[in-house]
């Protein structure tokens, strides 16, 4: 099993229900980054049923720790309704990443102007 998918796709379920509203839409983006990555679809079922604890995030490469990051953006944009509780949540598991919470307010405001390259960039130079 993979278990850096398992526990990215378990990071991104608990945020799309951060706002007590679990779109549809968060949910295609969640099992098409589990086709992507071929996790079994019935993993993510039980995992949307019985989301795990997040642990410890810090063995991850910087890569997958970046991936993290922009994967929970990249929802909380998703259904064009941003709700504080998905930023908190967000800031959050930047924390856990190892990223300052700052890299959150930064991608926010510049959501849409940048390509995910430059985020990758100034994230890993300036938020680490």
């Amino acid at each position: 099993m993979d278990i850096v998918t398992k526990k990215q796709l378990n990071i991104l379920i608990q945020l799309a229900e951060a706002d007590k509203h679990f779109a549809k839409i968060e949910r295609e983006l969640i099992f098409k980054i589990a086709r992507e990555r071929k996790f079994p679809e019935e993993e993510v079922l039980e995992l949307i049923r019985n989301p795990e604890p997040i642990d410890s995030l810090g063995a991850l490469s910087l890569d997958q720790k970046f991936e993290y990051l922009m994967s929970s953006i990249e929802l909380v944009y998703i259904d064009q309704n941003v709700f504080e509780s998905e930023i908190i949540f967000t800031k959050n598991i930047a924390i856990k990443l190892g990223f300052k919470k700052g890299v959150i307010d930064f991608i926010i405001e510049n959501y849409g102007k940048k390509s995910r390259e430059e985020f990758k960039d100034i994230a890993i130079h300036e938020f680490i």
